[in-house]
């Protein structure tokens, strides 16, 4: 009597395919799975039947694919968003735009707001299911959890370090959202409601699909996975510190201090005027906030992708799955 053979569990890749599977997004196995062996018993009876078995294709899984409209959304609010950081050094001297430097902070926090739920909205209706929601509400309340924890002390600020390691494994689109949707909560958790939460919504938002845009998401794993990780977090630590200072920057009035912006001066002036502004305000907290993410990516990191990996897998938030039929 031929007993039924089922793969062993040791077999599988990391994740979680069984050579085999056909998806109907196009990606392919290496062959069938089934289980059940292909013979007839010893009185020349069938042997028993074979079962097709479920299983994912082998691919980075992406909890919110990305369409034209939301690339082209993303595109819009990220030009507006350079513009409103950038605007003091765009703005010729003296120009009007200059002259409302006070007010001009505030109609970029109005604008950027409701652009960034423009871009969540269109990224929402291309395909954020609701698993992807659900992990959407899990992640964004650990992360506004995760802010104040360090009680705004020397920049040590945990809540980064989770957004690199959600946006690796989920992808850009839902990156993005994440990264905005945590910023919102976390400013409501801690009453840090102005007109600079929406540029940290959009600074975070890029911060995070920064992480999902890096290289290798299906194939890099281990301790190089660990240090490209390490490492953007490290440098995107002190970008998202140094275009939040230009959100801030242009609130002090010139004559205030020498290292605030002045709108009648020419860019080479304001450049070593913001440069001096960040390296005696920020530098010190962007740095710890930089230390910090590089210490959780390295230390917690592991166990963090190895469980966001597993629960993405469990989802399958857009793999649907066929089965080969079972041979005559």
């Amino acid at each position: 009597m031929t007993t039924a053979h089922t793969p062993r569990p040791d077999r599988t890749g990391e994740a979680g395919e069984v050579p085999g599977a056909r998806a109907t997004d196009g990606t392919h196995g290496t062959g069938t799975a089934r289980t059940g062996r292909d013979r007839t018993g010893h009185d020349g009876s069938p042997g028993p039947a074979r079962a097709a078995v479920p299983v994912r294709a082998a691919r980075a899984v992406r909890a919110v694919p990305l369409g034209p409209r939301s690339l082209a959304a993303l595109g819009l609010v990220s030009a507006v968003g350079v513009v409103a950081f950038c605007w003091p050094f765009l703005a010729p001297p003296g120009s009007r735009l200059s002259a409302h430097a006070e007010d001009a902070p505030w109609l970029f926090a109005g604008l950027l707001v409701l652009l960034v739920a423009v871009v969540a909205a269109t990224i929402s209706e291309s395909g954020l299911g609701p698993k992807a929601v659900a992990m959407l509400g899990v992640l964004a309340a650990t992360g506004a959890a995760l802010r104040p924890v360090g009680a705004g002390t020397a920049g040590i600020e945990p809540m980064f370090f989770l957004m690199v390691l959600s946006g690796r494994v989920l992808g850009p689109g839902f990156g993005f959202v994440l990264g905005s949707v945590t910023m919102f909560a976390s400013a409501l958790l801690t009453g840090g409601v102005g007109p600079w939460m929406p540029f940290q919504m959009l600074a975070m938002g890029w911060f995070t699909m920064g992480a999902g845009l890096l290289p290798g998401r299906s194939r890099l794993r281990g301790r190089g996975e660990l240090l490209l990780l390490a490492g953007y977090g490290f440098v995107a630590a002190f970008a998202y510190g140094t275009v939040m200072n230009l959100a801030g920057w242009p609130f002090m009035g010139a004559l205030t201090s020498n290292i605030a912006f002045d709108p009648h001066a020419a860019v080479p002036a304001n450049l070593a005027r913001f440069a001096a502004y960040c390296l005696a305000t920020s530098m010190g907290w962007d740095l710890g906030r930089a230390v910090c993410t590089v210490l959780l990516t390295v230390f917690v990191g592991p166990a963090l992708l190895r469980a966001l990996r597993r629960a993405t897998r469990r989802a399958a938030f857009e793999t649907a799955v066929t089965f080969d039929a079972p041979a005559p």
